[in-house]
């Protein structure tokens, strides 16, 4: 439906140079030396630590504390790589405050955790930045060799854990730079200073891991092809494909993808370069939801608005992401879904109505609406898998998904798969991690005997 002759305030460069850069710093400032000691000090070290059996990836958490508080940040850091060698970017990204730091004693206590995931980084960073030589050493070669699909977070735990183990592994990454949603999908200021190309450079390191970049699965490598020229293969690509909002119009210039965005962003040479609306919405309830709102308004959005279809509670994104937002000046509106996008006679998007909803045993519409300008419309409700990628392997699906045991093993039986492209798979990196751990040994353990 055209709605009028008006044009979306679009445009680039709104902030000054020292804005961007002020803007766009380290979300949470690292700790020096004697914050991390006196932060660790904090620690009960508990026994059976809850802190512990709520990390996915198992880290020792009481004992690289405790290594932190007596000096040794080095050791305090192969602890964490012992467990999850992608530590140092999921001290940054991971949501500690619903993980670790929720079920810490002293939160339970006083309301006051120990801040787990900034002694986190506190040991990685400072192995990365004084240690040359990679913590571990490849086993024998073993001859065998796999392919592993996507250098995102599980693909490169996999990688890492079977290249120790003396297997030669190839990775097959579609993007022209490896890392995943840590690359590409995460907001800037959570990773800053190209931390994620230092972190790949760094798992690589260990000898054995060759990436081939812009090669993706269905176009430029078939499948069966790599089950039958490797001894196994590792599926851990993600979700390429986003949902769409089902409007009219959504195919718009200013009906954006956010996961596209926040890419573009991260892949900005000079952010002054990005176009911003003046009026932003945000569609969805979930982490790509804050992060490009939060980042829109850094980039100097007068209003940004996320627009979520439930209540708070039932948001994806965790109280603290949704506080972030909020302290950026971004508003959170809820009980709200959308229904039609107001376009101009060019066809671009001006606003955005959306009807009112309610919980009545199952969510439904009011009837009632309400329309927002808009300039941008961004679109984060949630990735999907894309049809047709495993060409002639039948592979069991659950709603596009891939069906794996508890070792991550597919219904082929070369073929494993971490990631959010699994069944019951999460977005999160540190699940991501364990996803590729666990198919790694499961790997490792079918090519041995």
């Amino acid at each position: 439906m055209a709605h009028g002759t008006a044009s979306p305030d679009v445009k680039a460069g709104r902030l000054s140079a020292e804005q961007y850069a002020d803007n766009f710093d380290d979300l949470h400032e690292p700790l020096d030396r004697h914050e991390a000691v006196v932060e660790a000090d904090r620690c009960y070290f508990c026994y059976d630590a809850p802190c512990m059996q709520a990390c996915p990836t198992s880290i020792d958490i009481p004992m690289f504390i405790r290594q932190i508080s007596t000096g040794n940040a080095n050791g305090a850091a192969r602890t964490i790589f012992d467990q999850n060698i992608m530590g140092g970017m999921c001290a940054r990204v991971c949501p500690t405050e619903t993980l670790c730091e929720e079920v810490c004693v002293r939160e339970v206590a006083e309301g006051k955790p120990v801040k787990i995931g900034l002694l986190q980084r506190y040991a990685t960073d400072h192995f990365m930045e004084t240690v040359e030589a990679h913590p571990y050493e490849r086993a024998a070669p073993t001859g065998k060799c796999v392919a592993v699909v996507g250098a995102g977070p599980a693909g490169l735990a996999c990688a890492h854990a079977l290249a120790r183990n003396g297997h030669d592994v190839t990775i097959f990454e579609a993007r022209d730079k490896p890392g995943g949603l840590n690359e590409h999908g995460i907001a800037a200021y959570k990773t800053t200073d190209g931390f994620a190309q230092r972190e790949v450079d760094f798992i690589t390191g260990i000898g054995g891991i060759e990436i081939r970049n812009g090669v993706s699965l269905g176009r430029d490598v078939a499948l069966d092809a790599l089950a039958a020229e490797y001894d196994a293969v590792f599926l851990g690509m993600g979700l390429p494909g986003v949902n769409d909002l089902g409007l009219d119009g959504e195919d718009a210039d200013n009906c954006i993808d956010a996961v596209a965005y926040i890419e573009a962003l991260r892949q900005a040479g000079e952010l002054s370069d990005l176009p911003v609306g003046r009026n932003v919405v945000v569609i969805g309830g979930g982490m790509t939801a804050i992060d490009v709102a939060v980042q829109t308004k850094l980039l100097g959005a007068e209003t940004v608005t996320i627009c979520y279809r439930r209540g708070p509670e039932q948001m994806n994104a965790s109280e603290y992401e949704q506080e972030v937002a909020q302290t950026h000046g971004v508003t959170i509106r809820h009980w709200l879904q959308p229904r039609a996008l107001q376009r101009n006679e060019a066809g671009a998007v001006t606003g955005i109505t959306l009807e009112y909803t309610a919980m009545n045993g199952t969510l439904s519409g009011t009837g009632e609406t309400v329309t927002l300008p808009a300039d941008q419309v961004f679109k984060a409700i949630g990735q999907k898998p894309v049809e047709g990628l495993f060409g002639d392997v039948a592979l069991e699906l659950a709603r596009g998904r891939i069906v794996t045991d508890g070792d991550r093993r597919t219904s082929h039986a070369k073929i494993w798969a971490g990631g959010d492209c699994i069944e019951g798979g999460d977005d999160l990196t540190v699940v991501a991690v364990e996803d590729g751990k666990i198919a790694a040994a499961s790997i490792h353990d079918a090519l041995t005997g």
